[in-house]
């Protein structure tokens, strides 16, 4: 592979950006499918339909006085976690992926994570809202945390919405490690380092304005985000699938381009 120029990947210095083109140039076209089973056609999303919803998000965020600060995103697999990431990118935060604490053994790395990364809010959806708050009551890092449901945020909240001063070095989201070994450690990584990856990814592989991909990995693991999440707003659209608890472990990508 020839050597690539690091100023040629700066096109655009952020993710916001390329997602507030899309919405305005091709706000009809679907952004991102969710296969319910990996087959099921369940939901759908357009670019301007995301952009709204980011806004929406960014826009609570801004009010809470959250730029530069660390918001964890814990949801299912789902077209509500594509927008809170993105949300929390309109916002000037800097996003927290972890994995939703569906039982009590996985509360500890989540508390873990919220002490290490000094986050002051959780978003997430109404359901899991429901089913996890009773979950925090003893665990301090937890219940200082100011937990939202972003599908219960108040409407036309996206028209206050103010695009963030975001640079090259900004700070765009914290990968944490799965803590299976040990406690779970942070990475940071900027809105420069996204772009960077975002294009080599898009040169190694080839992809082109017409490509469409699957990805079965979880949208809080680093590959299924980059991957699933952000490398598809770049060039093409992309079909985000959810495999059951059989299937939970198989680690999937897959690009298909037309030539």
């Amino acid at each position: 592979m020839s050597q690539l120029n690091l100023m040629s990947f700066r096109e655009t210095s952020n993710f916001v950006e390329i997602l507030r083109e899309r919405a305005i140039r091709q706000p009809n076209v679907t952004a991102y499918e969710f296969l319910l089973d990996g087959d099921e056609l369940s939901a759908r999303i357009t670019y301007s339909e995301l952009d709204r919803k980011a806004r929406a998000i960014g826009a609570f965020l801004q009010s809470f006085g959250c730029s530069g600060e660390r918001i964890l995103l814990l949801y299912p697999p789902s077209l509500e976690y594509v927008a809170a990431y993105f949300g929390c990118l309109y916002g000037g935060g800097i996003a927290v992926p972890a994995y939703p604490p569906t039982s009590t053994r996985l509360i500890p790395r989540l508390q873990a994570i919220a002490k290490n990364a000094e986050a002051v809010v959780a978003l997430t959806s109404s359901k899991l809202l429901d089913e996890i708050s009773d979950r925090f009551e003893k665990v301090l890092e937890l219940n200082r945390l100011t937990w939202v449901a972003t599908d219960a945020l108040p409407k036309r909240l996206e028209t206050l919405w103010k695009e963030p001063q975001i640079t090259w070095d900004t700070l765009a989201f914290l990968q944490y490690t799965s803590g299976s070994t040990s406690i779970p450690k942070g990475v940071m990584v900027t809105h420069g380092n996204l772009i960077h990856n975002s294009k080599m990814i898009q040169t190694a592989f080839e992809q082109g304005t017409d490509d469409r991909g699957v990805i079965w990995l979880p949208p809080y693991h680093d590959m299924g985000l980059i991957g699933g999440i952000l490398q598809p707003i770049r060039k093409h659209r992309n079909v985000s699938s959810s495999i059951r608890e059989w299937n939970r472990n198989l680690f999937f990508v897959h690009w298909k381009a037309k030539r």
